[in-house]
């Protein structure tokens, strides 16, 4: 009994992590950057304050840029945290990390407790940056009930019950300001791999 409870909600969580049922109609019609295109801009602060000017940064060094859900989402977690422990190896690339998540200040910061990050977490409020490169969705409202059942509170992780959130994609934008390698993919286990991510600093 015990062990269907667990693979039920580990099923639950699988589906509410992985479930996109196409873009937030909140960004109207959507088209997911690709390798060649001219990078969006943006000047945000960070959620300790710190500003983040794209256009400066990439005057001096390649942008890791990567979309995540929320603390909420283990795999998130799981990403950042790797990301966190090879950061040395990334800026040792000349390049910089900046994570984009929709959840408030205060609720990415469990994901930073999490895993360490040093970077930049930025809260992407109104959904501009997750917009401008095409990667947002909306979760429908039946699937963050069923996470709210597990103490897993996107609502309330994002400040609003709009259900918007990031296909967990990274960008790599080169100095020139344009985007030099992509990866994004709906299934939620997949990421870009430190690895990857190294060797498209070298390209």
């Amino acid at each position: 009994m015990q062990r269907s409870l667990l693979t039920s909600a580990l099923l639950v969580l699988a589906l509410a992590c992985s479930a996109q049922d196409g873009p937030s109609p909140h960004c109207g019609t959507l088209d997911t950057l690709k390798v060649g295109d001219t990078a969006p801009v943006f000047n945000v602060a960070d959620i300790h304050g710190a500003s983040v000017d794209l256009p400066s940064l990439t005057k001096e060094h390649e942008v890791v840029l990567v979309f995540y859900r929320g603390a909420w989402c283990p795999y998130c977690n799981k990403h950042m945290s790797h990301l966190q422990d090879s950061l040395s190896l990334i800026t040792a690339k000349n390049a910089v990390v900046l994570a984009i998540s929709p959840e408030l200040p205060e609720s990415a910061e469990d994901i930073v407790k999490k895993s360490g990050a040093s970077f930049s977490v930025i809260h992407d409020e109104g959904y501009r940056i997750m917009c401008a490169y095409g990667t947002a969705f909306e979760m429908p409202k039946a699937q963050r009930n069923k996470l709210k059942l597990m103490g897993l509170n996107v609502d309330k992780a994002n400040g609003n019950e709009e259900g918007v959130l990031p296909v967990p994609a990274t960008f790599i934008i080169g100095r020139d300001g344009r985007i030099k390698a992509v990866h994004f993919d709906a299934n939620y286990k997949e990421r870009m791999s430190v690895k990857a991510i190294l060797s498209a600093l070298e390209g």
